[in-house]
């Protein structure tokens, strides 16, 4: 056999390997589980489920959530968690609506000063776990009720109405019979994706959330990174906010704490799809789709009120549970390091 066909075995068979290593259940759990939830549901309610309304509305509903969740996958790729997204898409949602109609300001300059408030709630936070080294479960803990006292007294507990046609149309203008939030939601999503996956910011990121100390002896600002993320994180959540009211028509006290958990589950179910235990961007929006898919599909066959709240829940847990024995998993098959003796070569 000829040198040039050995090589093309092999090219092939790494191919064929990689193939295989991608495809597999392990990997993609998540797109598999999709599918026979989709079967499934079009069994059981084949005049509801399986129709381009149900998808529209999934991915329309959807569009928020995963907003949020891509928000939130910066910080926990970084090593923080911030508790508070739900709170800070709740300030982005009420801040735009006083904005608009007790300000009187124009859809531009309101947004521009939701997004920038939303910015400082996550450079505070980033200051308390850097600086006060707070850590960030309680500092983010400790800023959702901030937050949350503080949109109770922008609305005085009531809803803000009559934001004008033109705010509207920021999430509910159509595009090939598509709201526009979904267009923003996608855009919004590559970036991220791109900064991450392409950066040397996004290796930053992950090596400050993989190992903290070896990143910053490599050279690493640490703190300038999760610093950050949160920032980016808070902002995002202030644009989740504003798509929101907009699609709403409305500045709602109330939304903002439904949304943390979906969040959450999203994301670590996210981390074990595609990237073996790594937050990602594209893992994080197959699995908002997913869990939205299970959720209309329960809803639609008749399954209780509090289904939604549960089948987030449990998928939190499993999530969880998997990325810890994916971690585990992965450091049992790193081997130990060789032990020099003092005074010895190696």
């Amino acid at each position: 056999m000829s040198v040039a066909s050995s090589v093309k075995i092999e090219q092939d068979d790494s191919v064929w390997r990689s193939a295989r290593r991608f495809l597999s259940f392990r990997n993609i759990s998540a797109i598999y589980i999709w599918i026979a939830m989709v079967i499934l549901f079009s069994v059981l309610a084949p005049e509801t489920f399986p129709t381009v309304d149900t998808i529209r509305i999934v991915l329309t509903d959807q569009a928020v959530t995963a907003v949020l969740a891509v928000g939130l996958v910066v910080p926990l790729a970084a090593g923080a968690f911030d508790l508070s997204i739900g709170s800070q898409l709740g300030l982005g949602a009420i801040l735009v609506a006083w904005f608009l109609r007790n300000q009187e300001l124009g859809v531009v300059p309101a947004i521009v000063a939701s997004l920038a408030i939303g910015a400082c709630v996550g450079l505070a936070n980033g200051l308390l776990i850097t600086k006060a080294r707070i850590s960030s479960f309680i500092t983010t803990l400790g800023m959702s009720s901030v937050l949350l006292a503080v949109i109770s007294w922008i609305s005085k507990d009531a809803q803000i109405l009559n934001l004008g046609s033109a705010f509207q149309q920021v999430a509910n203008r159509q595009i090939l019979s598509i709201p526009l939030s979904v267009y923003i939601m996608i855009v919004l999503a590559v970036c991220v994706w791109w900064v991450l996956d392409n950066t040397y910011m996004g290796r930053a990121v992950y090596a400050t959330g993989g190992n903290a100390d070896a990143a910053r002896l490599a050279g690493i600002r640490t703190h300038a990174v999760v610093v950050m993320s949160l920032v980016s994180c808070s902002v995002l959540a202030a644009v989740a906010g504003i798509l929101l009211s907009s699609s709403l028509a409305t500045g709602d006290p109330t939304v903002g704490p439904a949304y943390m958990l979906p969040a959450f589950a999203a994301a670590f179910l996210g981390s074990t799809q595609f990237r073996n235990g790594r937050f990602n961007v594209l893992g994080t929006v197959v699995a908002v789709y997913v869990l939205a898919t299970g959720v209309k599909g329960l809803q639609l066959i008749g399954a209780p009120v509090w289904i939604p709240e549960l089948f987030n829940g449990v998928a939190l847990l499993i999530a969880v549970a998997v990325t810890r024995r994916q971690g585990s998993s992965k450091r049992s098959r790193t081997p130990a390091p060789k032990r020099v003796a003092v005074g010895t070569a190696a």
